[in-house]
């Protein structure tokens, strides 16, 4: 288990509707089985206030594949797209495509 993710935190802005341990979101984070662990990379992306942080529950091989597996929907695509890139950005060294944030020289 990640000692580093706040899962208090986590399930506040996460799982409101839900009730999970650390040991059931550590257990989604390495499971075997993909859509448990997209159910966990979505909502985390979706809803988390300190999103790039808590992503690192993920194992750096499973968080490639769930960042570039994501497709982002048509609802709310603006800000959905915003974070997604920004993943991509920390943990995949892509090209920032967000332009308010990128630095001009």
């Amino acid at each position: 288990m990640d000692t580093k993710i706040n899962y208090k935190k986590l399930n506040k802005d996460c799982f409101w509707e839900y009730t999970f341990s650390e040991e059931d979101i550590d257990s989604l984070a390495h499971s075997d089985n993909f859509k448990e662990k997209q159910f966990l990379f979505e909502k985390i992306l979706l809803n988390s206030t300190q999103f790039l942080f808590t992503l690192e529950v993920f194992e750096r091989k499973d968080l490639r594949k769930l960042i570039e597996a994501f497709k982002v929907p048509s609802f709310n695509h603006d800000f959905i797209f915003r974070r997604k890139n920004m993943a991509e950005v920390h943990f995949l060294a892509k090209p920032l495509l967000i332009d308010e944030l990128k630095w001009e020289v």
